[in-house]
């Protein structure tokens, strides 16, 4: 009895289910930044996701660039080359549209991870802490480039197509582009910075929209009121809380653009204050995203 309850214990069945361990290359931390990188851009616009992920980002691009083509259809067709279009204006008339995909995109990249604990695999190798949040500062703010860059893109194309001054042009659009990259980069600090310490996507979408907006009004308010009571200074100084003010200064004053806020930066200090204040804000920004996710790298 004891040598049958012996078999009986010891008998078993092995199944070979096709596992095979992996012989390719071992690709290292520059290919996985790399393949995060594009995923995140890529994710950033629905694609590679669910088709209801893909309905806004796509919606919203179609929006930034309708008035950019009817535009471009208006100046072709009535021959219209001179003082027409405003490159560096376009962002901030369609600031509206470019908070809503900043804030509903920026959680999309860094909340994510964090809500579904995904993060802990991607910082346990090959990846570090600094080097994940710095690749989803990146994707974000090449999404936020293309965003705003492409009807730009179009406005420029559309000019030299109605036969515009090249010269002209040109340098209007690179500056105005100049511009676009530094809003993006700001953009892409504060959204990333709200969306990683805020988990629920709901309410980083909502914080991110109303501090963008709130801001920006209360710029426009508060320099209309200071530059009609002759206290400019006042004026000068609000326009640094909102980052579409701040890299309108920048451009008005340092790239020879037209301002659209009612009390742009009037000297060359002025307009360097501002490139310093969006600067600092990038820098100081990715310090404190790389900071938070050293942390959760420790938990």
């Amino acid at each position: 009895m004891a040598q049958h309850s012996e078999t009986n214990g010891a008998s078993g069945v092995i199944h070979d289910i096709g596992y095979r361990p992996y012989s390719g290359p071992r690709l290292g931390t520059g290919a996985a930044a790399r393949s995060l990188f594009v995923t995140g851009v890529l994710n950033a616009y629905g694609i590679g996701r669910s088709g209801k992920a893909k309905a806004l980002p796509m919606t919203l691009l179609v929006m930034m660039v309708i008035p950019a083509a009817i535009m471009v259809a208006v100046m072709v067709t009535l021959g219209l080359t001179e003082g027409f279009l405003d490159y560096g204006a376009y962002p901030v008339n369609m600031m509206l549209v470019i908070v809503i995909f900043v804030a509903a995109q920026a959680p999309v990249l860094f909340s994510r991870d964090l809500r579904s604990g995904a993060i802990s695999l991607y910082l346990a190798r090959p990846l570090s802490a600094p080097a994940y949040a710095l690749v989803r500062w990146a994707s974000l703010f090449v999404a936020i480039l293309i965003f705003v860059a492409l009807p730009v893109i179009v406005l420029y194309v559309g000019a030299l197509t109605a036969e515009a001054d090249v010269a002209e042009h040109t340098g209007d659009f690179l500056a105005a582009m100049v511009g676009i990259v530094l809003l993006s980069a700001v953009l892409a600090t504060l959204s990333g910075l709200v969306a990683a310490h805020t988990r629920r996507r709901g309410l980083a979408v909502g914080v991110t929209i109303i501090a963008l907006l709130v801001s920006t009004g209360l710029v426009s308010a508060v320099q209309a009121i200071t530059a009609a009571e002759g206290s400019e200074t006042v004026g000068l100084f609000a326009g640094l809380v909102s980052p579409f003010s701040l890299v309108d200064g920048v451009q008005a004053e340092l790239l020879g653009g037209q301002s659209s806020f009612p009390l742009p930066p009037d000297t060359t200090a002025w307009g360097l204050l501002y490139l310093l204040a969006a600067l600092a804000v990038i820098v100081v920004g990715l310090w404190l995203l790389v900071r938070y996710y050293r942390k959760q790298a420790g938990r």
